[in-house]
């Protein structure tokens, strides 16, 4: 059984392994744009070098700092560009023509407030209307929130400006609160343009997107686990599983061959219900037992990502008994739910 399941994979990794790893690589090739739009010091630059990690930007509080739109990169990855454009009170700014075509061809918009200042002046009322016109992937960044009071309140003003149709995301770039929060709505709106990937790569805490994917795969295993399949039992979770490796392969920059995919995926399945199981599991089987099926290839799946996350971050071989010892806790968890 356990040559005949090997075989099984090995035949599903040869057809799909180099398509799953070409269209990860097409995603890392695509450009990505970010503006930051926002009046004069309200903490844009030093809000992208807290998500980056890296003082990539300018922080000089006197206007006229920024009197171009220029990007910042990163070394390696060239293709991401956060654009920070001028204040929008800034007397220097020298070509808004520019900063409205930026702001058209923007993956996401960031358009900052200072919760500290007068939020929501007459100012930034026009230009946010003008940039909505262009653009509706924007979230508002109320930023300065450790010198400001009645957050919920300002929020809520904000909100009530802008019809309620945005995001409003309150931070400090100071403290760092919220920031996390702030990486997962740009991940999701970027998510669906296929371009998650490439913003997860410039953070330096990756764990977030990481997460993100892991808990994901792990629900739409569940799906493949209770549904009825046509053909083979095999080839949709392990698609799913050599998708998640693959992306996390590419977060962490660590390298990924065909065999250690499989060997990950074989392994996994060993450890925790082995392969007589794996294959049963994945069978639709009316009743009690297609959500038994759902209930193991999403806890599989969670402990495979979870134990790969792991690993990577760590710079250590993969722990399978750890991954066993998830697959239990996951498994429990969900026959619970």
């Amino acid at each position: 059984m356990a040559k005949s399941f090997e075989e099984e994979v090995s035949r599903v990794m040869d057809s799909m392994f180099e398509n799953e790893m070409k269209k990860v690589n097409d995603m890392l090739e695509q450009e990505l744009l970010i503006s930051l739009i926002g009046e004069v010091n309200a903490g844009k630059s030093s809000t992208v070098n807290k998500i980056i990690g890296k003082d990539i930007a300018s922080t000089n509080p006197m206007p006229g700092e920024t009197v171009s739109v220029d990007p910042y990169n990163l070394e390696g990855l060239e293709n991401i560009k956060f654009m920070d454009t001028p204040g929008l009170n800034d007397p220097n700014d020298e070509n808004p023509k520019k900063t409205l075509e930026f702001v058209q061809q923007s993956d996401v918009v960031l358009f900052f407030l200072n919760a500290a200042g007068t939020v929501f002046s007459e100012s930034e009322k026009e230009k946010f209307a003008g940039i909505e016109k262009h653009n509706k992937d924007i979230l508002i960044v109320l930023n300065k929130i450790d010198a400001a009071e009645d957050i919920p309140s300002i929020i809520e003003f904000v909100k009530n400006h802008t019809g309620g149709k945005y995001k409003v995301i309150p931070i400090s770039s100071k403290t760092g609160e919220n920031l996390e929060t702030l990486k997962k709505e740009i991940l999701f709106l970027l998510e669906k343009k296929g371009k998650d990937l490439l913003f997860a790569k410039s953070m330096k805490e990756k764990s977030a997107a990481a997460n993100r994917w892991i808990i994901g795969a792990g629900v739409s295993a569940g799906v493949i686990g209770a549904s009825p399949i046509p053909g083979s039992d095999i080839i949709p979770l392990t698609s799913l599983q050599v998708g998640l490796i693959i992306k996390l392969s590419k977060l962490y920059d660590k390298p990924l061959s065909k065999k250690a995919a499989k060997d990950m995926i074989v392994i996994t399945a060993t450890q925790t219900i082995g392969h007589t199981l794996y294959r049963q599991a994945l069978k639709f089987i009316p009743g009690a037992g297609s959500v038994i099926g759902g209930t193991v290839a999403s806890a599989m799946t969670l402990a495979l990502g979870y134990g790969v996350r792991y690993a990577y971050e760590n710079n250590i071989a993969i722990d399978y008994d750890m991954i066993g010892d998830l697959f239990e806790k996951y498994k429990a968890r969900e026959k619970k739910a």
